[in-house]
């Protein structure tokens, strides 16, 4: 059968250096709480807090995901590539770091082959607002070595050997398993990446919080050092220097490519008036698709089934939806800007 779009309960989490913007992107937050991270589309184990997604609206409303995944998973998958143990391959998330995110990395291929409780971590940032002279930490200083590293940890002397950068919104931020980085305050980044919570801190801004310990050991066995920082796409695309093709109906901006997935940004061209309603047709290909709205408004259309797309809001279009349509509405002069996530095709070799 053909499932319908489906858009999920907003899952929040309370984090030390989050804050409120995310009411600014639809999240009812709770009173007095920094919440970092809401989590838009989740499918880990059990074993993780809170983190199944369950459906907003619709036929299948309380569902979660991994239920549907066990009843409906050709329907949903088609040829997708799963995530780990059948998974959703996907976890879609949005970040408002009012304060420094720890700096930390994600497990290499050897240490989470080794570790069957960790799993690898690619992740991708796309930077939705940003105060001037915001910045990201991606990747260690090409002098550093393991010595080096495990000093810099030691001693809290980390600032040292990070490479920094200022980002602007538009800006996309690479992070593959193993990367050393940090998301600075003042930004709220989409953040795509792979269905895994394995993260080991390496320094947290001399907070000494004993809720957030460091993991020195497991980050001196998977931190990638000198030219093994090298990564199979740019650490960091901008948004005026992104591949962009142009249609009469939208603007597509290929933002990141790699073995895990793909994210694309569609807006409108610049001469669209205000009251102006566009459509594109959107085929599955065979696999599901992610649509986040990050700003004006529209409607996802596939068949006789809709739902409204509004800052904030992700959809996952099952692969089972041949063809959808996305009209984009153009209200108050505010053109809708939105984010295609597609994941990686087991029959499509080029994804890469």
């Amino acid at each position: 059968m053909a499932l319908p779009p489906l858009a999920f309960e907003p899952l929040l989490k309370r984090r030390a250096w989050g804050g409120r913007l995310l009411a600014s992107y639809g999240k009812k937050l709770p009173l007095d709480l920094p919440i970092g991270e809401s989590w838009e589309i989740a499918d880990l184990p059990e074993s993780i807090p809170n983190g199944s997604s369950r459906v907003e609206e619709g036929p299948f409303k309380g569902r979660r995901l991994s239920e549907l995944l066990e009843t409906h998973r050709e329907d949903l998958l088609g040829h997708a590539a799963p995530g780990p143990d059948g998974s959703f391959p996907l976890l879609i998330k949005l970040l408002d770091a009012r304060e420094n995110l720890s700096v930390q990395l994600h497990p290499s291929a050897e240490y989470a082959a080794a570790h069957p409780d960790a799993a690898l971590k690619t992740e991708a940032w796309i930077v939705l607002a940003a105060e001037p002279g915001a910045r990201v930490y991606v990747g260690l200083k090409d002098t550093v070595d393991a010595d080096g590293f495990r000093k810099a940890i030691e001693t809290g002397s980390f600032l040292d050997i990070l490479e920094t950068s200022d980002v602007s919104r538009g800006d996309a931020i690479f992070l593959e398993s193993g990367l050393c980085h940090a998301l600075g305050e003042g930004i709220l980044v989409a953040e795509v990446q792979t269905p895994s919570d394995t993260t080991f801190r390496t320094w947290d801004w001399n907070r000494d919080d004993p809720e957030r310990p460091l993991h020195i050991e497991p980050a001196c066995a998977s931190v990638r050092l000198g030219d093994h920082q090298k990564t199979s796409w740019p650490k960091i695309t901008r948004s005026s220097e992104a591949r962009t093709v142009t249609t009469d109906s939208v603007r597509t901006k290929r933002l990141i490519r790699c073995d895990f997935f793909e994210i694309d940004q569609l807006d409108l061209p610049e001469d669209v008036d205000d009251g102006t309603s566009l459509s594109l047709d959107q085929p599955s290909g065979g696999i599901p698709l992610v649509i986040m709205c990050t700003g004006g408004s529209g409607v996802l259309e596939a068949g006789s089934d809709s739902l409204e797309l509004f800052p904030g809001r992700s959809v996952l279009i099952p692969a089972s939806c041949e063809v959808s349509k996305i009209r984009f509405n153009v209200r108050d002069n505010e053109k809708p800007s939105l984010l295609r996530v597609r994941p990686a095709d087991v029959l499509d070799n080029t994804l890469a």
